[in-house]
């Protein structure tokens, strides 16, 4: 271990803000209205709206974790929204369509780190929620990381036609040595989870609907109190709030249940907080769990 912050019983959760997506808004609150409206395909500039891209950096006494990885450089080579690069980033202009990025000076994950003395290498693991790009776009900064982890379910999902068409883009992940992993715990509204450290104090709990294989990050410390990291399960507090389904969905009564899941364990008096990646109410910040 190379954070001496993880070498004492203390957990700290850190938001890292790495960059911003535009999108439709329905595609983050259309309560299931379909591809084509929830793609925002045919939406102008002007009707979209920006919301934060987080990465989330855990430290405890297990190791240090990073909780998806945000845009990668390449998506902003200069720092300043740049629409060529985005399209040879995501590989494809439809994509682009759908998701226009942009990454500040200093804000890509790796920059992050290095701010704070650290670089990937110190990271004991990379787990990615899901595949879609505004999340897995950044692997290629994070490559050299101990353990870099994807759900055996997610990427059969992403590599499913004709997902590995529209959706997903292998070249964000080939050449990356990726730990496949399958589930080894029945936590969550699926009955499936990964129970990283044994104890279950870090918990990647499977949450389909807007993805098969996408999980949530669960941490708890040894008081019971816990921070959930949610992930694209919904993309605000009133997401679970009011129960607002995303537009684009995967499997719409499976993301209902899991969106069910989430309202359910962000309301328990142990749950210090409950975050959201895009949530626009997000800042940089650090918690700290005990």
């Amino acid at each position: 271990m190379t954070n001496n912050s993880a070498n004492n019983s203390a957990i700290s959760i850190q938001v890292m803000v790495a960059g911003r997506v535009r999108v439709s808004p329905d595609l983050p609150f259309g309560n299931g209205c379909g591809l084509v409206r929830g793609s925002g395909f045919f939406v102008p500039a002007s009707k979209r709206i920006w919301l934060p891209v987080c990465a989330f950096l855990v430290t405890t006494p297990h190791g240090c974790i990073l909780f998806d990885t945000g845009w990668g450089r390449d998506m902003s080579p200069d720092g300043v929204y740049d629409r060529g690069a985005q399209i040879r980033s995501l590989g494809s202009w439809s994509l682009y369509r759908v998701n226009q990025g942009v990454v500040g000076t200093g804000m890509t994950v790796p920059e992050q780190l290095a701010a704070q003395g650290l670089s990937p290498a110190d990271l004991d693991v990379v787990a990615i929620s899901h595949l879609d790009c505004d999340h897995a776009n950044g692997l290629r900064g994070v490559r050299n990381a101990r353990r870099i982890m994807v759900s055996r379910d997610e990427m059969r999902c992403a590599t499913r036609f004709p997902n590995s068409l529209v959706r997903f883009n292998a070249s964000w992940w080939r050449g990356i040595d990726l730990d496949l992993y399958d589930w080894n715990d029945h936590e969550g509204p699926a009955g499936r989870s990964y129970d990283l450290f044994g104890d279950r104090s870090v918990q990647l709990i499977n949450i389909p609907g807007h993805t098969d294989g996408q999980v949530a990050m669960k941490i708890t410390a040894p008081s019971g109190r816990y921070v959930l990291l949610f992930a694209d399960g919904g993309y605000a507090t009133r997401s679970w709030r009011d129960m607002v389904t995303s537009g684009i969905v995967y499997d719409r009564h499976a993301q209902r249940s899991s969106l069910e899941w989430i309202r359910e364990q962000s309301l328990s008096p142990l749950c210090v907080r409950s975050i959201a990646c895009h949530d626009t109410a997000n800042r940089p910040e650090t918690i700290l769990l005990s």
